[in-house]
């Protein structure tokens, strides 16, 4: 049997099922209980997944298909926010990447018995020496370089400020003025294109090559600076091997921002262990971490003749037009053979610095190097790679930028919007008034260009057209019917001028690789520019796209993409617009509410048609089932069971861990209240909150609500948040309170005669977020109110102000509802008006329920399907699922008849619709407590909040302060709502007084 050299002790690296209480998670403070459970629970997840997966660096092949790595394991984890969950996410997921390199090491020092048998056992332990130093030897060098490279870094930020770099001049800027006919048609005419060799050169469609999916001209590049082993200098430097990684990715760039600031923070053991004969002190066996970010030429791109086109499809066909051969001005940044020494130099800085997607842009212009291009030499040493939600969502943007998801792990963060970005980012819209504009400017294009137009350039260009036309034709007909708003089948669209006889792919292919709409984009911009120049500056609609907007031909692209898609994923929805056009979602909201057909009170002017993706399992599964593990984490994730069943209905019950926390603050800090009538013990309907749609409009209620608010603003102090259901209710509520009959009983001196509103405004300064209103400047001035700081002094923690603070009327799912942070004084209290459901009424919520009930029914009828009775089993509320170990237990399967699943199918889309209403509750009330020392008051305010199939869809931690009892913010301090919703106003004024008086006094003694 063939010597080896021992694997790492085992505590270093437990395996699934082994212990994880004493595993050094490398916390840099002592983390709190909720954070060690947290950090044991992302280890275990990606252990798990880690277990049955292939090989660690199965990385070789995107075209795998969607079941290629079925035993990923899925994590959905809930850590409220304030409790570290960034910092628990990294040192959970690095502790165990480090260890599993670890074991990588300890098994690439194994010999196959074959090749050693008969050997002496000295020759062995030579090989397995000389092997060992073999694998040390690459990883120190590389850690040299990069040391070497902080070190140097570390002197020139002392120079930062008084170093100047010549500055040079940008490719692809061409003098302004009017260009002659050899000019233009060298800018702006089409390639010669051909189905099998796209614009102007071979396709290339090899699934063996690791490049395929790549354009001709991004390959080219990537190969000159040593991508995939192709074109390095062997003398300069080895190829690095792919390592196993994390894809991290967030909802917005500043949270990543935040996300790789944290990672400054822990530091973690090397990847290999120590040789034994070190005299390294234990504590100083450190290694620092490599990330690289990755995000879109918008954001990288150091080209100003390419940046200021804006439009990220506009920047994205400029870019590879000065790839090509034929450029007249080409881009100077482009990484070739002759900057390669800069590009690896790139390389080194960025893995050595922890970069942020500022700092790659700095790093480009320092080495006057692509950093969109150059990033990607970086990739295979990267151990975290972060990136936004849409390049790791989409499978093309994934393909376009080298991503191999394929034995890596997956972190999604504020993942509790995960389905909505999904549907997000396959969505697609066009408006009549943008194919007229399009229209307009193929005209144009085609009187300047037709006759040099050539074989299939000519037959694409008048497809394209043909499709404008018979799409115009359609909407500009559904202008002028009587429904405002609807559903329309593909057929319907493509049965006008012919439609149905072109090949949609082909077209796609075509648009895409032509770069048909950045040609006639670009020509229509500088007829208009000219235009402009030679009439002095009149005023002239201009038919070109705006700099923040997508051009009319690349949205026409994509909505034709949707034409293709099967029919059962997703719908195409019409609605008439009265006002101006303006960029808007296709995605619903839990807040908004589509009009009503028939109750548009001026003629429509335009019309949209949009796509919107019913499900997001299919568009999901590529990444579920490819990953090793994914991470779903944030902090309000609750209720789970949306996820389980619309993102991973095919995983059994054991492939998927769920973990909700509690929160760090201690129970005495928080009071939970459910506010269901005005009275004691009401019976009377005329004394309960109940605000559902059909009673909503009762003056009566809202009045009481107001009143309620102005006994609530007389005990809190600093700030109050408030949460409408939507817009349009707040102003509704709004306009009660300021009228006469608004009036109300009046409960202090001066309040006689004075209106609801008015006496609102003499307690608190108040605000109200709306469509309009900036929320910057709206929080900014809340805050100011509560903090002072006129003077350009704030007090975050200090004493109230002297009217009392501020109360700042918000939306639920609105602007003010997610990614601001209302700690401290800025929210003492959070008060939630009514439940947010979606107007079910919309056309865009019917078909959604539609597919929800079909496609559970057909689900349930399958032989091989779970019955709801096993799926219920494995899905846990959160506070039930407070340990980090998975779901296990044996799925069983059992007949149904169709009424049977039917039933149950009406059930699972009732609970979809209600859970999209207590996820953006969930998601405001998390607003308020924001860190340990933090404390708060939550008032819910509807009846229904009392219902315990609502409660049971609320974090944890809340349903933990509800558990009080009757005292309601007693000694306790845990509030609530559990046993005192009946108490009416006067039992919420006694839990407020009894909770505010408490932490008062805690505050003086220190608490």
């Amino acid at each position: 049997m063939a010597k080896q050299i021992p694997p790492p002790p085992a505590e270093a690296a437990p395996r699934p099922g082994s212990h994880l209480a004493d595993l050094d998670f490398h916390h840099p403070y002592t983390p709190y209980d909720v954070q060690l459970e947290f950090m044991r629970a992302v280890y275990d997840t990606l252990e798990r997944g880690s277990v049955t997966s292939s090989t660690a660096n199965n990385n070789n092949s995107s075209s795998s298909n969607s079941n290629s790595n079925s035993n990923s394991h899925i994590g959905i984890l809930e850590s409220p926010t304030g409790t570290g969950k960034s910092l628990s996410l990294i040192c959970g997921s690095l502790t165990w990447l480090r260890n599993h390199k670890r074991r990588q090491f300890a098994a690439a020092l194994q010999l196959d018995p074959a090749q050693v048998a008969g050997e002496p056992e000295w020759i062995i332990e030579q090989m397995l020496r000389r092997k060992e130093r073999e694998l040390r030897r690459k990883w120190e060098e590389r850690e040299a370089r990069l040391q070497a490279v902080r070190r140097r870094e570390g002197r020139e930020a002392e120079k930062a400020n008084a170093r100047e770099r010549k500055r040079r001049k940008f490719g692809g800027e061409v003098e302004g003025g009017k260009k002659d006919e050899e000019e233009e048609e060298a800018e702006f005419l089409l390639d010669e294109w051909d189905e099998s060799g796209g614009a102007g050169g071979r396709a290339v469609d090899d699934a063996s090559d690791p490049l395929a999916g790549l354009s001709k001209e991004t390959r080219a590049l990537l190969q000159n600076v040593g991508m995939a082993g192709v074109g390095v200098d062997a003398a300069d430097e080895e190829p690095p091997e792919d390592e196993i990684k994390i894809y991290y990715t967030s909802r917005t760039h500043s949270q990543l921002t935040q996300f790789i600031a944290e990672l400054r923070r822990p530091r973690f053991q090397p990847s290999i262990a120590e040789d034994a004969d070190s005299t390294k002190d234990p504590e100083q066996q450190t290694e620092t971490v490599k990330q690289i970010p990755l995000s879109s030429r918008q954001k990288l791109c150091i080209n100003p003749s390419v940046t200021k086109l804006g439009a990220l499809a506009a920047i994205n066909d400029a870019c590879s037009e000065l790839q090509k051969p034929k450029a007249k001005h080409k881009c100077s940044f482009l990484p070739t053979a002759d900057n390669l020494a800069a590009t690896h130099q790139f390389r080194d800085e960025a893995l050595a610095t922890l970069p942020d997607i500022e700092d790659l842009h700095r790093l480009g212009k320092t080495h006057q190097v692509c950093p969109y291009y150059a990033s990607r030499t970086a990739i295979p040493s990267a151990e975290i790679i972060t990136l936004p939600y849409p390049l790791l969502l989409q499978q093309n943007a994934r393909e376009a930028l080298g991503i191999k998801l394929e034995g890596n792990v997956v972190i999604i963060d504020e993942a509790h919007n995960i389905m909505d970005a999904v549907a997000s980012v396959h969505a697609a819209e066009i408006r009549l008034s943008d194919l007229r504009r399009g229209r307009q400017m193929l005209g144009m294009y085609f009187k300047r260009f037709g006759k040099k137009l050539k074989g299939e350039n000519r037959i694409m260009v008048a497809q394209v057209v043909k499709v404008i036309d018979g799409l115009a034709e359609w909407m500009t007909a559904s202008l002028q019917n009587k429904t405002d708003n609807g559903i329309v089948e593909p057929n319907a669209l493509m049965k006008h001028k012919g439609v149905d006889q072109i090949n949609l792919y082909k077209l796609i292919k075509y648009i895409q690789e032509s770069k048909l709409a950045f040609k006639v984009e670009s020509y229509a911009s500088h007829i208009e520019e000219t235009d402009c120049t030679q009439s002095a500056g009149r005023a002239k609609q201009p038919l070109s796209s705006s700099s923040t907007s997508s051009p009319v031909l690349h949205s026409l692209a994509a909505f034709i993409i949707t034409l293709t898609n099967p029919s059962d994923e997703g719908r195409i929805f019409y609605e008439k617009i009265t006002s101006a056009p303006r960029p808007s979602s296709v995605t619903t909201t839990t807040t908004t509410s589509a009009p009503a057909a028939g109750a548009t009170a001026t003629a429509a002017t335009d019309i949209k048609l949009s796509y919107l993706l019913l499900s997001p399992t299919h568009a999901f599964s590529s990444i579920a089932t490819s990953a090793r593990a994914v991470i779903l984490a944030g902090g309000t994730m609750s209720p789970f069971e949306d996820y389980k069943t619309h993102l991973f209905p095919y995983l059994p019950p054991q492939s998927i861990t769920t973990l909700s926390c509690a929160h760090v603050v201690p129970p005495s800090n928080l009071c939970v209240y459910t506010l269901t009538a005005t009275k004691p013990k009401a019976t009377d309907p005329s004394d309960q909150f109940e605000f559902s749609f059909q009673k909503r409009g009762d003056k009566g209620m809202i009045r009481k609500l107001g009143q309620a608010l102005l006994n609530i603003c007389s005990v809190v102090p600093d700030g109050v948040v408030v949460f409408f259901p939507s817009y349009g209710y707040l102003e509704q509520v709004v306009g009660v309170w300021q009228t006469v009959d608004g009036i109300g009983s009046g409960n202090g001196s001066g309040s006689q005669g004075k209106t609801l509103w008015e006496q609102l405004q003499g307690r608190k300064a108040v605000f109200r977020d709306s469509k309009a209103a900036s929320s910057e400047e709206t929080l900014e001035e809340y805050s100011r109110a509560i903090l002072g700081g006129g003077d350009g002094t704030c007090d975050l923690r200090g004493s109230s102000s002297s009217k009392g603070g501020a109360l700042l009327l918000s939306v639920v799912g609105g602007k003010m509802s997610e990614g601001i942070n209302f700690s401290d004084r800025l929210g003492r209290c959070v008060v939630v008006v009514g439940l947010p459901y979606p107007n079910m009424n919309s056309p865009e919520w019917k078909a959604r329920i539609e597919y929800i009930e079909a496609s559970t029914v057909k689900r349930l009828l399958s032989s091989s399907c779970p019955t709801m009775s096993s799926m219920a089993s494995a899905t846990k509320t959160p506070h039930e699922a407070a340990t980090a170990t998975s779901t296990t237990g044996t799925t069983r399967t059992t007949t149904l008849t169709r009424e049977q699943a039917t039933a149950q199918a009406k059930q699972v889309a009732r609970d979809f619709y209600e859970n999209a209403c207590m996820r953006a509750v969930n998601q405001s009330i998390g607003r308020a407590i924001r860190h340990r020392a933090d404390y708060a008051a939550i008032v819910l305010v509807d009846r229904r909040f009392a219902a315990e199939r609502i409660r049971g869809k609320l974090p944890g931690w809340i349903r933990g302060g509800m558990a009080g009892g009757g005292s309601s913010g007693g000694s306790g301090g845990g509030g609530g709502g559990g046993g005192n919703e009946g108490g009416g106003v006067q039992g919420l004024m006694g839990g407020l007084n009894l909770f505010f008086r408490a932490r008062r006094g805690g505050a003086r003694e220190g608490v």
